[in-house]
């Protein structure tokens, strides 16, 4: 598949890290990086909420996100199972459903994450890689 195919991925659109309290972890970032807060929303569906962060001058337009579980659900199981630390990796692609089609994947799996975009687990990564795919414009 060339990097020119209408189903190929975009760019990565951000890294997300679990943890169990979004605002102390945000506050550590913040703190030790430098890093601010520039979204922070709950995705009832999801059952989740994401602080985002940002540095000043951000050259590559890859977002930071922390995940935090407001029940039980896949984020909890994977705090419980591996602790806090990098949960996922996102790519942004052109149309979610005809992405996972194309990887003879169900494109029921989508669902409405982030900023209320459609959003996308795959279930053929590779092991101990969670991959997500966000669909933008």
């Amino acid at each position: 598949m060339s990097a020119n195919s209408p189903d190929a991925v975009r760019r990565i659109d951000h890294v997300a890290v679990a943890a169990h309290d979004a605002d102390r972890a945000a506050r550590w970032y913040e703190e030790s990086l430098g890093l601010r807060r520039v979204h922070d929303e709950v995705v009832e569906d999801a059952g989740v909420r994401l602080v985002w962060l940002a540095a000043e001058e951000d050259l590559t337009g890859a977002g930071f996100q922390i995940v935090q579980p407001l029940r039980p659900g896949p984020v909890a199981d994977h705090l419980a199972a591996k602790g806090e630390g990098l949960h996922h990796v996102c790519f942004a692609v052109d149309n979610a459903a005809e992405f996972l089609r194309t990887r003879g994947e169900s494109a029921d799996q989508v669902f409405t994450g982030g900023y209320g975009l459609p959003c996308a687990f795959l279930e053929t990564a590779p092991p101990g890689v969670v991959v997500e795919i966000v669909e933008q414009d």
